[in-house]
């Protein structure tokens, strides 16, 4: 609950609803800008009403600063093998992963599984297409302590050279063998050389003090990846 606050004296009582502040305005990014993401298969899903816990912030730009980046094949922490409720846990690799202002941005490939979306009251299923090669999982993490960060938006976008392969945005989403995230099916051309470009917005949220002067603009961060059919 959002903390209580009293009313001035001599204001008079107010009621509940006077005393909660108002939750932050959402808005979507000028479709016309060429750095907005093309929303595909989230706002098709979500069309008729509020994007469903993954609306974007307004923007104006990307925020600077240096990072660090990775690529590899490593597995991820997810042990193949593992169930819970029944389900067991999909395969998945690391493709790249950088480091932004003690952020830990990793991007992994996953084996693809149907996953829900749950908009408050009714669930939809969103099953992998034929043309699909794998599940992007996006986690943001503290660096220094591996606690994940939720709350922020990320937009993904895949080229092959000069050509935009994919461009979407992430669902925020959570997993029992991978936490807290944002991911969405990539269908690419074929095996090869991709570079993936991620743009994240801050979190909105209430943040304890360590966290009041970082991740405070939007950011984009660059990977760079091979992808095989194997994931």
């Amino acid at each position: 609950m959002w903390p209580r606050r009293e009313p001035p004296a001599g204001s008079g009582s107010r009621s509940e609803s006077e005393r909660l502040p108002s939750p932050p305005v959402m808005c979507r990014r000028d479709a016309a800008n060429d750095d907005a993401p093309q929303l595909g298969r989230v706002d098709r899903v979500a069309r008729g009403g509020a994007l469903i816990a993954a609306a974007a912030l307004c923007i104006a730009g990307c925020g600077s600063g240096a990072n660090t980046a990775t690529s590899g094949t490593r597995s991820s922490a997810a042990a193949e093998g593992q169930s819970v409720n029944g389900v067991r846990a999909a395969p998945a690799r690391v493709l790249a992963s950088a480091t932004w202002q003690e952020m830990r941005i990793t991007a992994r490939a996953m084996k693809l599984v149907p996953f829900v979306v749950f908009n408050g009251t009714s669930t939809t299923t969103i099953r992998p297409t034929r043309q699909d090669s794998f599940q992007l999982i996006v986690t943001l993490a503290d660096a220094q302590t591996g606690v994940a960060i939720p709350y922020a938006t990320v937009s993904a976008t895949i080229r092959s050279g000069a050509r935009v392969v994919y461009r979407e945005r992430q669902w925020p989403m959570i997993s029992a063998f991978l936490g807290s995230g944002y991911g969405n099916d990539v269908s690419l051309p074929g095996a090869g050389s991709y570079q993936l470009s991620l743009l994240i917005t801050p979190p909105v949220s209430a943040r304890h003090l360590e966290y009041q002067n970082i991740w405070l603009r939007p950011h984009r961060v660059d990977l760079a990846f091979h992808w095989t059919s194997a994931a």
